[in-house]
């Protein structure tokens, strides 16, 4: 691939052979952004996985880049309440499975309690090609409306390893200090590894690089997040 004559200056400043403290590389990043916007830097980690295997989860990450999140919630009764005071944007039943079976989806995040499942379930082909189904998995589908938002306003994200081994999961902002990005990306790391499967053997987390959304990709030491 060419590459334009910026990339290629900002890539003289780094080795793409050496594998860099996760601080020194988040430097980098930073160094090496030639845009004039605030670019989201991505992080990529490696994992040791076999076909039958996954790795999928949530994280909340100590420094946030984004806006609060518009959160829908699928309820009856008395959970309506709790969930219009945890802060949903938007709270219902039948209304709303039927308000975005006719096209609506101005919301970021779908919560559910799991009595409403059975229903939300005919969402699925909507809903999953958007990653916006409930999931128990992610602390998406619960009783406890009151914790699963209150994480999600604190800015949990879910991560999950695609068919090659790879979990991609953006990080944070260009302008965000070193330390800051240092920060969430061991959270990532911390809790990729926690669920590392039983079975798995060898080393699970293979590689791990980071980059901004213009720039080159920057190799972590994977000993140092160990």
């Amino acid at each position: 691939m060419t590459r334009g004559k910026k990339y290629r200056e900002a890539a003289k400043k780094y080795d793409s052979a050496v594998s860099y403290d996760v601080n020194e590389a988040m430097g980098l990043v930073k160094t090496m952004s030639f845009v004039k916007f605030d670019e989201t830097v991505d992080l990529s980690v490696k994992v040791n996985l076999k076909k039958s295997q996954s790795v999928r989860d949530t994280v909340v990450l100590p420094h946030q880049f984004r806006g609060e999140k518009k959160v829908l919630v699928f309820c009856k009764g008395e959970k309506e309440k709790e969930a219009q005071e945890a802060g949903a944007a938007y709270v219902g039943a039948e209304d709303l499975i039927e308000k975005i079976k006719g096209g609506w989806l101005d919301f970021d995040v779908a919560v559910a309690t799991p009595d409403m499942m059975k229903d939300v379930g005919k969402l699925g082909m909507v809903l999953g090609r958007k990653g916006l189904m409930p999931n128990p998995k992610t602390g998406t589908v619960t009783f406890d409306l009151k914790g699963a938002l209150a994480e999600l306003k604190k800015g949990r994200v879910e991560f999950r390893a695609d068919k090659t081994g790879v979990v991609h999961l953006a990080i944070g902002k260009v302008s965000m200090t070193p330390e800051q990005l240092t920060e969430n990306v061991h959270a990532v790391v911390t809790e990729i590894k926690r669920k590392r499967p039983a079975d798995a053997k060898g080393d699970f987390i293979q590689t791990v690089s980071v980059a901004s959304t213009m720039g080159p990709g920057v190799r972590v030491a994977i000993k140092d997040e160990e």
